[in-house]
């Protein structure tokens, strides 16, 4: 499977990117979590191979993209970032898949940009998820009380070990790897910007925060709305309101999975995004 590795500038920030898959394949552009960074998708992107160019970047103070010095980590600022990637290579129209913070993304990327986007998949993602759901309450707990430093790998595998019961041991494997950095003085620290992220998402300013259900309301694309059947975030309910603004929103639930589908249940979910993504001939 081809891979590139560049960065793309936006709002002075160097962002990561990576491509897998030939060139001249269907595109389709991934975005990440809160917590989450590019490489999560290597497996789905060996997954839609040979048909998919697959993209994805280090959402800004994730992975290896530069921190914003202004803790701008709101909806908006990564909506620019993901037309500055799309413009820097070009896309005319691409499919748009997002996971939980990625998903909010897209969904508002793809409202806005209709002429772009051909098809979304939202994983786990929606209206009411990221303010009140059991799920959002988990996350801003996670934020508040995540170490910022551990003495040893092992120590830092313990920690995703208990933040994430349900992945393989694998997956968190891959997570330490692609979120750790070696700290001065010795040790491991978080190669995100733990700090920054937190302020954000744990005391908001309630004028960045966006209204997502407006967005739901005016996507024009074919979309897919995947939630994992024991996910504490995104709720039935959300995904019925979701199909109610919206009626072109389809849904499907993926058992056994909970917020995590891509880690927790990785060869369901492949199968899934290929299907809806790559056309039968």
């Amino acid at each position: 499977m081809e891979r590139s590795d560049h960065h793309v500038t936006s709002a002075g920030l160097r962002l990561h990117v990576t491509q897998w898959g030939a060139p001249t394949a269907r595109p389709v552009v991934m975005l990440h979590g809160i917590r989450g960074y590019a490489e999560t998708f290597a497996g789905i992107a060996a997954a839609l191979q040979p048909d998919c160019r697959v993209i994805a970047f280090d959402q800004r103070g994730r992975g290896t993209s530069d921190w914003d010095p202004q803790q701008g980590y709101y909806t908006g600022a990564y909506v620019n970032d993901l037309a500055a990637v799309v413009d820097a290579l070009d896309l005319d129209r691409f499919d748009l898949l997002g996971h939980s913070m990625g998903g909010i993304n897209a969904i508002v990327y793809a409202a806005r940009f209709p002429e772009r986007v051909n098809r979304l998949l939202v994983e786990d993602a929606g209206p009411g998820a990221f303010e009140a759901s059991p799920g959002a309450i988990r996350i801003r707990r996670e934020l508040a009380t995540t170490p910022s430093h551990f003495a040893t790998w092992d120590d830092a595998r313990a920690f995703m070990r208990v933040l994430r019961p349900s992945v393989t041991e694998e997956a968190r494997e891959q997570r330490l790897q692609s979120m750790l950095r070696p700290a001065d003085g010795g040790g491991f620290t978080w190669r995100y910007d733990h700090v920054g992220i937190a302020a954000t998402r744990l005391n908001p300013d309630p004028a960045r925060v966006v209204d997502l259900r407006p967005h739901v309301a005016a996507l024009a694309c074919e979309t897919l709305v995947v939630r994992g059947g024991k996910s504490d975030y995104l709720q039935p309910e959300m995904v019925e309101d979701m199909q109610r603004l919206n009626p072109r929103i389809r849904s499907t639930v993926v058992p056994d999975a909970g917020h995590y589908i891509h880690d927790d249940q990785p060869a369901l979910f492949h199968q899934l995004v290929r299907d809806f993504l790559v056309p039968i001939h």
